[in-house]
Formats: structure tokens, sequence, C-alpha cells
């Protein structure tokens, strides 16, 4: 459920209504609900109540520093992929001992900064890591902790391009290879055997792969925990969400209705793990992104043109896939709402930006109500994979962010100057 809905005509983030904003700021805009992210987590963190947990937010979902600090001040810990996401929770006053940094190219100087910063635990991808992560270790006089990233081939039925549980993807070690690994392991002796680690894939919507997935490694945990003394089994994050239909889902009601029977929630996904993670007495966690932050973002665009062709309708915003790239990237599907709802025939539409590319849009052939030049639309679902992959293609600024928190308002990420986009680049002296 999110906090983004109708009050009469207007769209409202919490108790603020969507089109002030759009005016206020301008478009492109990407707006989260501070009640939602944390509603979002407390869910999750309430259901897992039975076994001893921690929730660790896929920072990768969505980095802003106001983000990082509501999660942080709620008890979150943090999944990271990159130094440069450690700095940026450090910044917003996350703690790196309840950090888990993951990733299959960690550099050496992201192993040495995440050392000397304390981090709960590196989930190694590979047996070179490990002896990387040894070396580094060896010569900072420390011991790291280290889990390994089991691949217990699932297929987590979801997009190609998210799945990352099976053999034919580039992440962890077979599990076949696993327990061998870490008698190897054991004797590198800068290495802390911490626990074990698995991730399955993002935006799966049944609890089944998740179950799959530990029921066939709970056992190989089992016997590294009492050989290696072995401290967590973390199970990974791709909890899925709703992304049709988006501004529906918002409602309790609609959680009861029929349509939602089938539908992922904490409720569902604990009760069917935390019966097979009980037994094994192993702190576990959970590294969900999307599952937090992506019904808690929406994007606003401006309507700059409607173009006719016979064939088709264009509603061409100003809004691109440099804002926004999930649908040109993944063909992924954004419900789009005007800011003021109105009545009457819908008209098929591709939502299409301004960016010199055929697959710069949001939807195609989509039924949605009549709109004019100027008016607003909102892209739902956009908090997570939204503003984070955003990019200055065609010179064009990242867009804003802004934080609502009730009826209070804080742009936590001002507009990108242009200038600001090349401030680095520099001509060559001979042409000067």
């Amino acid at each position: 459920m999110h906090q983004f809905h109708y009050v009469g005509p207007r769209l409202f983030c919490e108790q603020v209504p969507l089109e002030w904003l759009a005016r206020k700021y301008g478009t492109p805009l990407y707006v989260y609900s501070q009640a939602t992210l944390a509603g979002h987590f407390r869910k999750l963190d309430t259901a897992m109540a039975g076994v001893d947990h921690l929730v660790c937010f896929a920072v990768k979902s969505n980095s802003n520093l106001s983000v990082l600090r509501a999660l942080a001040r709620l008890g979150s810990g943090f999944d990271i992929v990159s130094g440069g996401e450690l700095e940026r929770v450090i910044a917003a006053g996350g703690d790196p001992a309840k950090c888990a940094f993951a990733g299959v190219g960690k550099s050496e100087a992201e192993i040495e900064f995440a050392l000397r910063q304390g981090v709960y635990t590196f989930n190694a991808e590979s047996e070179p890591e490990l002896h990387r992560i040894n070396r580094i270790a060896a010569r900072l006089k420390k011991r790291a902790p280290v889990a390994v990233r089991v691949n217990p081939d699932v297929e987590a039925g979801t997009h190609k391009k998210i799945t990352t549980g099976t053999y034919e993807n580039k992440f962890g070690v077979a599990f076949e290879r696993v327990e061998a690994l870490y008698a190897r392991a054991a004797r590198l002796k800068n290495l802390h055997l911490r626990g074990v680690q698995m991730h399955i894939g993002s935006q799966i919507t049944e609890v089944g792969p998740f179950e799959q997935a530990v029921r066939k490694v709970a056992p190989l945990v089992a016997r590294l925990r009492d050989r290696h003394g072995l401290e967590f089994f973390s199970i990974g994050g791709g909890l899925g969400i709703v992304y049709q239909p988006a501004l529906a889902s918002g409602s309790p009601a609609w959680w009861r209705s029929p349509a939602a029977r089938g539908i992922i929630t904490p409720e569902k996904y604990a009760a069917r793990l935390v019966p097979l993670l009980q037994p094994l007495g192993l702190r576990v966690l959970m590294e969900p992104g999307r599952f937090i932050s992506g019904n808690a973002g929406v994007l606003l665009t401006r309507v700059e043109y409607i173009k006719r062709t016979g064939r088709k309708t264009f509603l061409i915003v100003d809004a691109a896939m440099n804002d926004l790239i999930r649908p040109a990237f993944y063909d992924a599907y954004h419900e789009i709402v005007s800011l003021n709802r109105r009545g009457g025939a819908r008209v098929k539409s591709d939502v299409v930006g301004p960016i010199c590319e055929s697959g710069d849009y949001f939807c195609q052939d989509r039924p949605l109500p009549r709109v004019r030049e100027g008016e607003y639309l909102a892209l739902l679902s956009a908090g997570a994979y939204g503003s984070v992959m955003g990019s200055n293609y065609n010179t064009r600024s990242l867009a804003p962010e802004v934080l609502v928190n009730g009826r209070r308002v804080a742009v936590v990420r001002e507009r990108q100057p242009i200038k600001a986009i090349f401030a680095h680049e520099k001509i060559a002296d001979w042409l000067r």
C-alpha cells in the first residue's frame, strides 16, 4: 500500500497536491512519500519477528540521502554494491556495521575502504574475490567478515535481466561447489567466515521461488554453520511490488479483494519462510529494495505537445528515458495517471519523451484519459530504479527529487544545472 491517492479530482502525495509540487518545482520531478517508505519497512520488519533478523535496504534501488536517513532512523541496515554506496550510507547517518557489501567486481580500493569502515560482511561471489579480500585484510592487519553467495540454480520466473539465481547468470558460486570452497576459505587466516548469502532475482511476485530456494539451501547452511561457526544466513531481496494497478493497490480494500490474493505480502512471505529459518538458529538478513521504495515514488511530467498522425496519438512529455529508463530497458509497465482526474472516453496513446531515440517511450497504445497541452501526468511506482538509473543523455539535467512527510515538503536533490553536466570536461590545449 502507498500514500498516493485522489482527493476529489486532485492527486495527492500524503497531504500535498502533486500539481502544486509540479508547478512549484517544475518537471520532470520525482516525488517520494516518507510514510510509504516507513510503512513498507515496518511491515516487513514486523512480519519477520519470528526470527532474529536485519532488513538491509538495497541502496541501488534508491540512494537519495534523505531516503537512506529515513530508513536508518528506523533501524535499517543497507545492502551496498560499491564503495560509493557505502559513502552515501555513511553520509546519511547509516551504520557501516549494518552494511552487507555485495557485487561481483569489488575493486581493491573498495574492499580496503569497506574494511576500514567496518562493514558487517562482504558477500563474496567467487574464490578469487575471497583471496583478494584475505590479502587486503592481511595488509591492514584485520580479519575480514565474509559470506559466500550461493547460486541455488532456482528459476525466479521474472524478467531475464533481473534473474540472478541460475547458472546462466554471473552471480554467486554453484551450489554443489560451496562446501569445498568454505573448507578452503577456512584456511585463509585473515577471513572470518560469518555467514552464507543467496539472492535469486528481483520483482518476484510469488512466494514459491523464495520457499524453493530456502528449502534447497537451508540444509547446506546448517552443515556450514556446524563446521565453521556461522552467524547469519542472508536470503537476499527480490520481493516484488504491484505495478498494475498501482494506484488501486494503495487502498487497503484492494488488498482484501480477489485480485490481490496471489500477490506477495510480507505476511505471506514470512508465513512460508520463518518456519524454515527458525531451526537454523541464525540471524536472517534480507536485502529488499523495490519492495520498500518502489511504490513510494512517482515521476511527474508535463505534456508538451499532442501529436496525431492518423494512426497514432502521441503525448509528448518533458520526461524522457534519461529520467526513467525502465520502460526502454526492461519493457517495464508504469501506470500513468493525470494529476486532475476526469471522466470521459479514453484514447489509445503513446506517451513519449523528447530524446532522439525511438525507444524513448513510457507506454504504447495505452487507453488514457484525454489531456491537453500543459497538463501534468504522474508515472507511478517510480521510487525504485528510477532516479538512480538516470543519465545526462542528450545533455539533459538530472531531475530534482522531493520528499513529502505529511504536509511537509523538502527538496532533497536540486535540479542539476546544465553547466554542471560538463563542468569537469576540458578542451584540449591544441584546440584552444
